[in-house]
């Protein structure tokens, strides 16, 4: 057994020793005198130490004293009153407060034990009641932050994590606290009722057992009664105090004397007030002129003393200041951070930082945070930590988004303003000024909050300013997902697959593929915007073809099939007749023979003016759905899907291609369109 818990043993089992056997006066006096030391230990450590959570035993050791103290209470008890003999340190304490006076000593003691319980123990209860309740009440918010700074990449998740451990720890204390308190009160109420119970015991035992008058049992047993509360009494105020002190503690940075004085005495013109007031008491009422005088003479001095060192820590402050910023020129930069690229950030002018401040009332972190879930669910990749940063260059309403430090996209907003588009069937107008929505470049007007309900109830679709930069950002995320997943993000994927389906992971990776290769089948499908989230059907795909064929491109078709339902639940399953576009066989046929297989993958060499009459002719087509609101989908043969899709996808980034064995039976299509060319 460590030493530790053989203290914490034998300190709680002399605890029960002492309610049972009787204990020597010598003895007792030693284990008072301990019990003394051990109050002043647990003040003084609650005093100084920086943190509350420095002393999160507090509460157990608050039970620990009060039982040790009422043993000792109980034994002292029996001592006076079965031999009037409790030892020299009641005795002591008994007859020199009162000085020798049974009326003054009892009169000192029941101001002590009003003090004890009316001011100390209840202060202590209400502050305990109070932290907890507000430190619960606060948890929610604590957490919102901690998810906030780790979503911008202020913390780490090393950190979020102990922030989070810690959110919890005072949680846990400041209620645990609550309860000890309720210990201390009953202890005080404990102690006023021995004491009752020994001065009327002690009397009626010196008048028929120790043959003592009236008078001298009442002497005798009221000082003795006195000297065995104040014993008790003195320790419990103590550490009442240390559980006031503990639980009021603001700060966590510095030591509170060091906070009380330097708060008490940091502005001079306080101190000089004080000094001239107490000079005019001492000059002008009766009060005693040479103390009022010296303490006013004091407080001047004082503030005079603390002015100068004032003023001689700002020089000494400008000194560092310029110290620092010659340092900052002369060192050698240390660049490895420059090096390091933020995959997605949002860089805003200084119009826009109440949108991202959350003491104005701005919720943009709070959206990005909904961002990052959304996109998760929508198509079941993780998008990395999301940097928002002020940039005091762009125009004060300008924010611009970056791709691993590239800017891909740009918009502006109107702090003040409302975005209202026309959702095509709204014929009456509205006054505002012309712009475009930023995410999918349609024509919008800002308006003011005044004509929002109007514009509402005509029909347009309004909008606020933190709505069009978290749907912007959706977007561009969206659009750039594929290259943003790396292959510690597809091995997170793996290992997280991995716990549920061991045997299937052990069978895939590395044996029949790498994660180089995963994450390549896993680009193409977010590529064209096809959810990854069904990991387990996807692997399933690949350890059934990757025995045969290792081309990634293919294995992307190969899990395509495999998700039709998916697919045609996302472009086909809001209507029940969907009108596409067909490709003509012979097209396919010139497409599938320009192919050319390498090492490094398959291409298409096709002729440029051929080239350029399918896609001629696919605008066109495409033209037929547009105009009837339709989205833009062509429909291939599974071996054509993905040469169609690589040859098109630089001049129409919009569009979808799906191949037959991507659609499910129930589905119905319309075909109003062929691609095709002439014969010549």
């Amino acid at each position: 057994m460590r030493r530790n818990d053989l203290f914490l043993g034998v300190y709680l089992l002399a605890a029960v020793i002492f309610f049972i056997i009787p204990m020597p006066p010598q003895l007792l006096d030693v284990f008072i005198l301990f019990n003394l030391s051990m109050s002043l230990i647990i003040v003084f450590n609650c005093l100084f130490t920086k943190e509350t959570l420095n002393m999160s035993g507090f509460p157990t050791l608050l039970l620990f004293t009060t039982i040790f103290r009422i043993s000792l209470n109980v034994s002292s008890t029996r001592l006076i009153l079965s031999t009037g003999n409790p030892g020299q340190v009641v005795q002591v304490f008994g007859s020199f407060v009162g000085g020798g006076s049974l009326v003054i000593g009892a009169i000192i003691f029941i101001v002590l034990i009003i003090v004890q319980m009316v001011v100390i123990n209840k202060g202590s209860e209400r502050v305990s009641e109070v932290t907890a309740r507000f430190t619960l009440d606060a948890m929610p918010g604590k957490q919102m932050a901690i998810d906030a700074d780790l979503n911008t990449g202020a913390i780490t998740d090393q950190e979020a994590i102990a922030r989070r451990e810690k959110i919890q720890a005072e949680s846990a204390f400041f209620g645990a606290m609550d309860g000890a308190t309720k210990y201390v009160k009953g202890d005080a109420t404990a102690g006023l009722i021995i004491t009752l119970i020994n001065v009327v015991g002690g009397i009626i035992i010196g008048m028929t057992s120790m043959g003592l008058t009236a008078s001298e049992a009442l002497n005798k047993f009221v000082i003795l009664t006195i000297g065995d509360g104040l014993v008790s009494q003195i320790p419990s105020m103590l550490i009442s105090l240390s559980t006031g002190i503990l639980v009021t503690k603001a700060s966590k940075e510095e030591n509170i004397g060091d906070i009380l004085i330097g708060q008490l005495f940091s502005i001079p013109k306080v101190l000089l007030m004080v000094g001239v007031t107490m000079v005019a008491l001492g000059l002008a009422t009766p009060l005693n002129a040479f103390f009022c005088c010296a303490y006013g003479v004091l407080f001047i001095v004082l503030a005079m003393a603390i002015r100068g060192n004032q003023e001689e820590a700002a020089i000494q402050e400008e000194v560092e200041e310029e110290e620092i910023q010659a340092d900052e020129v002369r060192r050698h930069e240390n660049v490895n951070s420059l090096l390091q690229v933020d995959p997605i950030e949002l860089e805003f002018g200084y119009g826009i930082i109440p949108l991202a401040d959350v003491n104005q009332g701005g919720d943009l972190l709070d959206r990005v945070v909904m961002i990052r879930r959304q996109i998760a669910l929508e198509l079941g990749a993780v998008v990395p930590i999301i940097r928002l940063r002020d940039n005091i260059q762009l125009n004060p309403n300008q924010y611009i988004i970056k791709i691993k430090g590239i800017q891909v996209s740009e918009g502006e907003i109107l702090f003040d303003h409302y975005m209202a588009m026309n959702p095509g069937y709204v014929e009456d107008e509205i006054t505002g000024i012309p712009t475009f929505e930023p995410a999918f470049h349609l024509e919008a007007m800002w308006i003011t909050e005044s004509q929002r309900e109007r514009a509402e109830s005509l029909g347009y679709t309004v909008v606020d300013p933190p709505s069009i930069i978290a749907t912007h950002l959706t977007e561009v995320i969206k659009e750039h997902l594929d290259e943003l997943l790396n292959r510690q993000d597809v091995q997170n994927l793996i290992d997280n697959i991995k716990e549920t389906h061991k045997t299937l992971v052990d069978e895939l990776v590395p044996k029949l593929l790498g994660v180089g290769d995963i994450q390549k089948v896993l680009q193409n499908l977010l590529k064209e915007g096809i959810s990854i989230r069904d990991l387990v059907t996807i692997f399933e795909t690949l350890a059934d073809y990757a025995a045969t064929s290792r081309d990634t491109d293919i294995l992307t078709e190969y899990v395509r099939q495999s998700l039709k339902r998916a697919i045609s639940n996302k472009y086909f399953g809001d209507e029940d007749l969907t009108t596409v576009i067909t490709l003509d066989p012979k097209v396919e046929q010139m497409i599938m023979n320009s192919v050319k297989q390498t090492e490094q993958g398959a291409y298409i060499s096709l002729d440029p003016a051929v080239t350029k009459e399918i896609l001629n002719v696919t605008e066109a087509e495409l033209k037929k759905l547009e105009n009837k609101g339709q989205a833009p989908i062509i429909i291939t043969s599974p071996i054509v899907r993905m040469y169609f899709k690589k040859l098109t996808s630089d001049y129409f980034k919009d569009l979808i291609v799906i191949s037959y064995n991507e659609i499910d039976s129930d589905i119905e299509l319309k075909s109003v369109g062929v691609v095709t060319i002439n014969d010549n």
